[in-house]
């Protein structure tokens, strides 16, 4: 059967050649006589991959010499405890910036379990009634230990494109589903957490970059495998990562820097966005409940005019190779998700048959 184009948000479309590379190297890596997930993760072929596959991280993000690259486990959900865990002191308080449905579950998690967390609700309704970030409300408490945002929400596709000023306060930033996608200034925030299974590789890592200064600050019972000083201590293998997973990213990381960087992807992803709104807000079949200056670049959230007929369109979608449309269970409807691997050329097949699906049901 031919690749679809494969709309999914997570697990979702990686890079052909990346894909294809990992392939041919399955079985047998570099003459080793085994794969690559066969190895040790502590002997010398592996130790490479790792350390070239953080080496290009930090090469294309510009993260400098005083953050640390961990590579872990456990997922963005795993990081929603690791965060208070290793920034919140006990009986300290944590702002969280509320853009959607993640930074929400990033707060509950805080709230419910490790101590006093407060929720600023940062979106607003335009005159037209839909969604936008609201940059005034994000605020920081006297007193924070942290403030936490979640800079694309996959679920409701809104996407913050300022940063609050928090001053002395680390910002902490869930980038699970925008890393890479663009140009990023790390130095404006204290850590960074993202899942790889997005823009990166497959699911089963997450990567952690933070500040040396917010390192070893975890509570007494925080688990030593979401210390991120324990991690830093012992280069990620602290315990047996997702050796695959890492490999993968390091062909991404690769594949990156050869077409151009982040400014590259930056282009495309522009694009990319531009042309599938452009259809969506041009034709009276189809509505996104979200405001221009707030959409996100890489999860166009959408309805159909006719909400019966969902399961007709995303069968009809599925049949000639568009997959993956379905929305997030919390708001139904249809997201797109067009994160770097995904080429114009989907895009375009996309919007193609948006325009002859609406045609036949006008």
């Amino acid at each position: 059967m031919p690749r679809v184009w494969n709309f999914s948000a997570g697990p979702s479309m990686l890079p052909e050649s990346v894909m294809r590379q990992a392939q041919s190297e399955f079985v047998d890596f570099e003459g080793e006589g085994m794969g690559i997930v066969e190895m040790s993760h502590r002997g010398a072929t592996f130790t490479r991959v790792a350390q070239e596959a953080e080496g290009l991280l930090r090469e294309i993000m510009g993260i400098p010499d005083n953050y640390r690259v961990l590579f872990e486990q456990g997922g963005g959900r795993g990081q929603f405890a690791a965060v208070p865990l290793n920034l919140l002191p006990e009986g300290g308080r944590a702002d969280y910036f509320i853009t959607g449905h993640w930074s929400r579950s990033a707060f509950k998690e805080c709230a419910e379990r490790y101590g006093e967390a407060v929720a600023h609700e940062c979106t607003r309704k335009d005159a037209q009634g839909r969604v936008e970030v609201d940059y005034g409300a994000m605020q920081v408490s006297e007193g924070a230990a942290y403030a936490y945002c979640c800079l694309n929400e996959t679920v409701n596709g809104v996407e913050m494109f300022s940063l609050p000023d928090t001053g002395a306060v680390p910002l902490i930033a869930d980038i699970s589903s925008d890393v890479l996608t663009r140009p990023m200034d790390v130095t404006r925030f204290g850590a960074l957490i993202f899942g790889a299974q997005k823009n990166v590789a497959p699911a089963g890592l997450t990567i952690t970059v933070v500040r040396d200064d917010l390192i070893g600050r975890a509570r007494r019972y925080c688990p030593s495998v979401l210390d991120w000083a324990v991690l830093a201590k012992h280069g990620s293998m602290y315990n047996t990562p997702n050796t695959f997973a890492w490999y993968m990213a390091g062909l991404a990381f690769k594949w990156i820097r050869s077409i151009g960087g982040t400014e590259e992807l930056a282009r495309r992803n522009q694009e990319k966005a531009e042309l599938l709104y452009g259809a969506i807000d041009g034709n009276p079949f189809y509505r996104t409940q979200v405001a221009e200056g707030s959409r996100s670049r890489v999860n166009c959230v959408f309805n159909l005019r006719d909400e019966a007929l969902n399961a007709d369109f995303l069968k009809e979608a599925l049949a000639e190779g568009l997959s993956g449309l379905k929305g997030h269970k919390v708001l139904g409807g249809m997201r797109a998700s067009i994160y770097n691997a995904m080429p114009i050329e989907g895009v375009r097949a996309l919007v193609d048959f948006l325009g002859r699906y609406a045609g036949k049901h006008a």
